[in-house]
């Protein structure tokens, strides 16, 4: 099974196993990943999914929306491979990822 990992600030990280169709935001929540809360349910309507992805996986995920953009431009320590975990969904190729979760989230 295709598995990715959520690193946490304090070192720690979780292994989330990938289900194809599924948004990261919802495999964090269904695993209790510290960190990415879902507010608003996955409608890309607030911030609290933001995960930081690295820039080897950038093209894999695929590029921000312009409404991602909108709700990553709210929320501190945006960076290059920010994205909203609610807007990537699961699938084989992203077999590996990893996606940081910023310490403001903690």
């Amino acid at each position: 099974m295709a598995t990715m990992k959520f690193l946490l600030h304090d070192g720690s990280s979780r292994n989330v196993p990938l289900i194809d169709g599924t948004s990261l935001m919802q495999l964090a929540r269904d695993h209790g990943v510290p960190g990415i809360d879902g507010d608003c349910g996955g409608a890309c309507a607030c911030g609290t999914c933001h995960v930081v992805v690295g820039s080897a996986w950038l093209k894999t995920v695929g590029a921000r929306t312009a409404e991602e953009q909108q709700m990553l431009a709210m929320t501190p320590d945006v960076q290059p491979g920010s994205r909203l975990a609610c807007q990537i969904t699961a699938s084989a190729a992203l077999d590996g990822l990893e996606v940081r979760v910023p310490e403001y989230q903690m």
